[in-house]
C-alpha cells in the first residue's frame, strides 16, 4: 500500500469518532453497482476485500470509496442519432428539429446505457489519528472532492480543513531555489516549474537538469513563482511539491521499500507491514514539511 499522489488535511479538533464507528457509517453508504440505467455509482468499499470498511494496522487507518462510470463515448452518441435522423428524414422527407434531435438523444443514451461498459476506480485515503492527518491518494482536486464530500455525508461533525501553512509553498520553493539549499532533511531534485506571475501561460519547466545555475536565479529574480519543486525527504521519500500545497508523484526509494523486503508472512502480514512502513514515513515527512513552511496556520 504505497499512495502516489497526497491531498493533505489536518484535524483542527481530535476526531470524535473511533474506528469501529466509522465503519458503520461507511457500512451505511457501501458500494452498489450502478443499475442497468445508470451511467455511474460510487460507495464506500472495504480496502481489503474483506468483511471491514476501515482497515487498521497500528494505529493508523485506511478506508476506500470505490466508483463505476459507464463509458459511452460522446462520438457513438452522436453517429447514432444521426443515423436515426437520416432515416427519419428519408421516410417523412423532413429533416427532424431541434425539439426531435433532443428526443432522439435521449432515446439512444437510454437504449445504450445498459450495453455500455463501466470503467472502475477506487480512491484510498489514510487517518491518522495521532498526528491529526488525513491524507487522499487523489492525482486531481476534483477526485479528492468528491472523496470528501462522501466523507461528510457519512460523519457529524468533519473536523478536518485543508493543510495551511504560515509560509506559502511557492515563497518557500523560492527561497530554497534561491540559496540551492531545502531546510532540515529536505533536498532539491532536479525537476521544478517557474511560472511568470502575469502570463500565466509563460511557463519554464526543467527536468534532471542542475537548479543551482544562475539561469534558474534569473527566473526567480524577474518575478517568476515557484510552482512545482521536485525533492527528497531523509534519502527515503521522493516527491514533487506544488504551490497548492499537493505532493506529486510520491515515490518511496529503494532503502525505504528493503525495510519490508525480510518480513516473512502472507500477504495481510505483508501488506499491514508495507501500509506501518509507508504512514510512519509520511508522518514524519509531514510533519518535517510544515516545520520548513512555517507551522499549520490557525483560524482566527
Amino acid at each position: 500500500m504505497w499512495f502516489r499522489n497526497l491531498q493533505i488535511l489536518c484535524a483542527e479538533t481530535d476526531p470524535s469518532f473511533s474506528a469501529d464507528e466509522l465503519d458503520r457509517q461507511l457500512r451505511q453508504a457501501a458500494f452498489q453497482p450502478a443499475g442497468a440505467y445508470a451511467m455511474e455509482s460510487q460507495g464506500w468499499i472495504s480496502p481489503r476485500g474483506d468483511d471491514r470498511f476501515v482497515h487498521t494496522a497500528q494505529g493508523h487507518w485506511l478506508i476506500a470509496l470505490g466508483a463505476e462510470q459507464k463509458l459511452l463515448p460522446p462520438s457513438v452518441i452522436r453517429q447514432e442519432v444521426n443515423n436515426r435522423a437520416v432515416e427519419i428524414e428519408r421516410r417523412m422527407g423532413v429533416k427532424p428539429g431541434r425539439r426531435r434531435m433532443k428526443e432522439l438523444k435521449e432515446e439512444v443514451i437510454g437504449e445504450l446505457v445498459p450495453r455500455a461498459f463501466s470503467r472502475y476506480r477506487t480512491t484510498f485515503a489514510w487517518i491518522d489519528r495521532a498526528g491529526g492527518w488525513l491524507v487522499l491518494d487523489a492525482a486531481s482536486p476534483k477526485k479528492g472532492e468528491e472523496f470528501l464530500t462522501a466523507l461528510r455525508r457519512c460523519l457529524d461533525t468533519f473536523p478536518f480543513t485543508p493543510l495551511a501553512c504560515n509560509l506559502s509553498p511557492a515563497s518557500a520553493m523560492a527561497q530554497w531555489l534561491a540559496a540551492a539549499d531545502a531546510p532540515g532533511r529536505f533536498s532539491i531534485e532536479g525537476d521544478c516549474e517557474l511560472r511568470a506571475a502575469l502570463q500565466e501561460s509563460q511557463r519554464v519547466r526543467y527536468a534532471n537538469h542542475p537548479l543551482d545555475t544562475p539561469e534558474v536565479r534569473a527566473h526567480l529574480a524577474d518575478g517568476k513563482q515557484v510552482t512545482r519543486l521536485a525533492l527528497s525527504w531523509s534519502d527515503r521519500v521522493s516527491f514533487a511539491l506544488t504551490d497548492t500545497l499537493a505532493v506529486k508523484r510520491v515515490a518511496f526509494l529503494d532503502l525505504a521499500r528493503a525495510d519490508t523486503d525480510n518480513h516473512a508472512g502472507n500477504d495481510d502480514d505483508r501488506f499491514d507491514a508495507d501500509f506501518a512502513l509507508m504512514t510512519g514515513l509520511v508522518s514524519n515527512m509531514l510533519t518535517d514539511l510544515v516545520e520548513a513552511l512555517g507551522g499549520v496556520q490557525r483560524a482566527a
